[in-house]
């Protein structure tokens, strides 16, 4: 897919990975819409960007934030779905009212937004999904009962979506990063950074490379680990 003017929406892109894949994505002459929960920071990040936004929550506000973001680009070529959050609870401290939270965003908003995005790419002949997964997807941990299992059912979208929209010329592409530095899971997002860790921007690299490949072909899935993030001895 040629980026110059295509239409992209990107979910949760107030900071972090989705505000790098939609800075990376502008920077190649796309037209952007920013979707984010936090007016004030959406806002921001868009007058940053001189992009286009749409405030809504994707577990609940999919229908209006695909039609807003659509009236404003005039249709839709790309779907990045990167909303997402999580917390960490042990087995005991399950909390079903966080776990039901987790996944109405995570997987269900997902689901959602993919929905209300499909007749745009039926109509265009061609589209591309992208769901920001995480290594999480891959294998649990201690502690991660709510957030992996809602990556897992992502995965499980993912594959869904492939067999049945790849006959519709619609490419689902899941990528999966490792720890990345961000605000992500309540973490300060001013903290010095390690340099030897993932930062946003390569997974927003990665996620534009694996959409700037000719149509003919698509990456079902892609994971990113930083090389040796491991303290020097």
């Amino acid at each position: 897919m040629k980026l110059q003017d295509a239409r992209i929406l990107v979910t949760g892109a107030s900071a972090g990975i989705g505000a790098a894949i939609a800075q990376a994505a502008i920077e190649r002459g796309a037209r952007l819409v920013l979707n984010g929960r936090d007016g004030a920071r959406l806002d921001a990040m868009a007058k940053r960007l001189r992009a286009e936004a749409v405030r809504g929550d994707v577990g609940y506000d999919a229908q209006r934030i695909v039609s807003e973001a659509t009236a404003k680009l005039g249709g839709l070529d790309v779907l990045v779905n990167n909303a997402g959050w999580g917390h960490r609870m042990s087995l005991a401290e399950l909390d079903p009212e966080t776990f039901e939270q987790m996944w109405r965003t995570n997987v269900l908003g997902a689901a959602m937004m993919a929905r209300e995005a499909l007749p745009h790419f039926e109509a265009n002949g061609r589209g591309a999904i992208v769901n920001i997964a995480s290594t999480a997807s891959q294998r649990g941990y201690a502690g991660g009962s709510a957030y992996a299992s809602t990556k897992f059912g992502l995965s499980a979208l993912s594959q869904c979506w492939q067999a049945e929209l790849r006959p519709k010329n619609v490419r689902v592409i899941q990528i999966n990063p490792s720890e990345v530095q961000t605000g992500f899971g309540g973490r300060d997002p001013e903290r010095a950074l390690d340099p030897k860790k993932l930062l946003s921007e390569d997974v927003a690299h990665a996620t534009l490379a694996a959409l700037e490949m000719d149509d003919r072909g698509f990456i079902p899935e892609l994971t990113i680990h930083a090389t040796n993030p491991w303290p020097t001895p």
